[in-house]
């Protein structure tokens, strides 16, 4: 369904693809932040934060017949760089648990702020989903 895309010759990337080429309906989820469905900040970290986010987007994705290996594309917004790297390892644990060892095309962006004032990440989402 889908098909990742590599030119020859480029180094292989870690954690993200450089293209996917999918095909089915287009789902786009816009930015979902570290909220829950009641729009609480449970938590109050990055790590945590990221995780909710993908949840979020995995709770869209399924709710147009979806599953997390439909996503073609990840945007990321962060606000703090440092942070993340800081936790790149907790990060990748955290983004396995939800979404496992799929690996779309994904850009990060680092905002001086989100509009949410506790928002430390916010992942907006294209999906292809199969008919």
């Amino acid at each position: 369904m889908h098909k990742i895309i590599q030119p020859d010759g480029w180094k292989q990337p870690k954690g993200y693809a450089n293209g996917v080429l999918a095909d089915g309906a287009r789902l786009y989820i816009g930015g979902q932040i570290g909220w829950n469905e009641d729009q609480v900040f449970v938590a109050k970290d990055f790590v945590g934060q990221m995780e909710q986010a993908l949840k979020n987007i995995v709770a869209v994705l399924e709710a147009a017949g979806g599953k997390p290996e439909h996503i073609a594309r990840l945007t990321w917004y962060v606000t703090d760089k440092k942070e993340y790297l800081a936790h790149q390892r907790e990060v990748g644990q955290a983004y396995q648990r939800v979404l496992g060892k799929h690996f779309p095309a994904m850009t990060m962006v680092v905002v001086k702020e989100l509009i949410e004032d506790e928002a430390l990440v916010e992942i907006e989402a294209t999906a292809a989903i199969p008919s």
